[in-house]
């Protein structure tokens, strides 16, 4: 019972420090974060940090794969609806017409962080495996819907990697280049994908 116990606490320590990381970096970016603001947002000692962590690094990965660990397909569309519901709730979910504060800091600091897996092979491992999550969650929707009949027959992993590029395209310069027209773009460019070639033609 203590060891399970104990178990418990240290899980409840981890998503502190995860959601404390998570406060901290949107606030400040990767590049002005620090161990004593991430403390800043978290209720415990600093102390507690530094037994678990040795640097910022090290606690941006584990909050990267922390995220990817809780990310859910449920979470983000309705297992329930039709394939074609679900493949444009995805794409509205990643891409929305407009981004709130606390969304915009959040994806921001997200292209900060990939910007490190060009030289560090920690940060590409978990962006990698973020892609491929992505990828096959679209694919699975794809799969779905062409066994259903609302897709036609395609190849799900070219069809998966085009719309993932897309939306990180977008993302990434509506981000650097403030550029709306991006999002309004693409998100009409998906919409006719799956129009005019994901969706069987009808007589």
């Amino acid at each position: 019972m203590a060891s399970e116990t104990g178990s418990a606490q240290g899980g409840d320590t981890q998503t502190a420090i995860m959601e404390a990381t998570y406060r901290a970096l949107c606030e400040h970016g990767y590049a002005n974060l620090t161990v004593d603001k991430i403390n800043a947002e978290f209720a415990k000692s600093k102390s507690l940090l530094y037994y678990h962590y040795d640097d910022k690094d090290e606690i941006l990965l584990n909050l990267l794969e922390y995220i990817l660990d809780q990310f859910s397909v449920e979470d983000t569309v309705d297992p329930s609806d039709d394939p074609d519901i679900q493949l444009r709730t995805l794409i509205e979910e990643f891409l929305p017409w407009t981004l709130d504060g606390e969304d915009q800091e959040f994806q921001v600091a997200v292209f900060e962080l990939r910007s490190q897996a060009l030289s560090d092979d920690g940060y590409r491992e978990q962006f990698t495996r973020g892609d491929d999550l992505l990828s096959e969650t679209v694919a699975g929707i794809l799969e779905a819907g062409i066994e259903e009949g609302v897709f036609r027959e395609v190849d799900v992993d070219r069809a998966a990697e085009h719309v993932l590029s897309a939306l990180n395209g977008a993302m990434l310069r509506r981000l650097t280049a403030e550029d709306e027209s991006a999002v309004r773009t693409t998100r009409k460019s998906l919409e006719e994908y799956i129009d005019s070639y994901l969706t069987p033609a009808t007589d």
